[in-house]
């Protein structure tokens, strides 16, 4: 069992925690944390069995503690990964990794320097329909692919209120990115392989805190295009297609995946829905006691932080043509 401690106790860092406290077979569970207000975690932490420390200092001083979950502002993930590996801890990372790709290799090579497992928690990679859409890449369903068209969009920005810290624009560059926009980033990554460039457009059109509206138009290294887009104002939707010679596939939110092959009509499948926090955390453990690699390289989780990096520079380059 990885006595693991979460820093960040807030509604994301309670989801984990919630995922796999007290549930047999995970192989981890939350025995120690800290977090911005200790006062509003008591309760909860009293009631999950979590002994609370005054600082991420002392959580990683307590020799109780294998590994940590950072579920903690972005802005300071590099920092808290490279003390929890000089500290000899595991560390499972909440998405966005780091805000920049140097941050993020420094926090990489601390873990592979220290010999500790580092995971990123892109939860969708554990989706079963996500590996049937990688199955299809690889058995030619699809035939050669031609482009990728995503979106992951919520309401989220309509409780960020001035003093949160993801209503802070230095810790939510391009508005849903970071909350919502890097997960579809990372999965075209893991469906479609390495970005060669991109052009964005990001901005305020309604929110007075955030980017509420950011597009993006790219070029993979396979020679494919994408389109992508993250709204912070607007219902949920989790939308991600493949397009290629053979055949299109669709996933829509994380259970419904529509194929058509050339020529053929469109066949929906549903697949069970997953608990993919505790699939995560599951599989981090499994990789800490000697198990499966943690199914995100490494590599990839930098590239995906090097292309979030990217589209920020992209959007503030304002390189747009007037339409005459």
């Amino acid at each position: 069992m990885l006595n693991t401690a979460i820093i960040g106790m807030g509604n994301w860092g309670r989801t984990l925690v919630n995922s796999v406290q007290g549930r047999n077979g995970a192989g981890i569970r939350f025995v120690a944390g800290t977090t911005g207000t200790l006062d509003k975690a008591r309760d909860y932490a009293a009631e999950k069995g979590i002994r609370l420390h005054a600082s991420y200092a002392d959580v990683l001083a307590d020799p109780q503690v294998q590994a940590v979950a950072l579920a903690s502002p972005h802005g300071i993930h590099s920092e808290q990964v490279i003390q929890a590996a000089a500290a000899g801890k595991h560390v499972f990372v909440e998405k966005p990794f780091t805000l920049t790709k140097a941050s993020a290799e420094a926090a990489v090579a601390a873990c592979v320097k220290a010999g500790v497992v580092m995971a990123l928690g892109h939860n969708r990679r554990f989706l079963p329909a996500v590996a049937e859409m990688k199955a299809m890449l690889a058995d030619g369903r699809i035939g050669t692919l031609l482009h990728v068209e995503a979106q992951f969009s919520g309401p989220g920005a309509l409780n960020y209120k001035p003093g949160m810290w993801r209503a802070d624009r230095a810790e939510s560059p391009l508005g849903g990115m970071g909350g919502m926009g890097i997960h579809m980033v990372d999965m075209i990554i893991h469906l479609a392989g390495p970005f060669r460039d991109v052009r964005v457009l990001s901005h305020a059109k309604v929110s007075t805190t955030i980017d509420d509206t950011t597009a993006m138009l790219a070029m993979l290294e396979s020679g494919a295009t994408c389109t992508f887009a993250t709204l912070a104002l607007a219902p949920r939707l989790w939308r991600v297609a493949l397009f290629g010679t053979a055949g299109w596939v669709a996933l829509h939110g994380h259970e419904n995946l529509t194929y058509c092959a050339l020529n053929g009509a469109p066949e929906t499948q549903t697949f069970p829905v997953t608990d993919i926090e505790h699939a995560e955390l599951e599989a981090f453990a499994a990789a800490v006691a000697g198990g499966p690699a943690y199914p995100l390289p490494l590599d990839e989780a930098v590239h995906g932080v090097s292309v979030y990096e990217t589209m920020i520079q992209a959007a503030a380059s304002g390189s747009a043509y007037a339409v005459a």
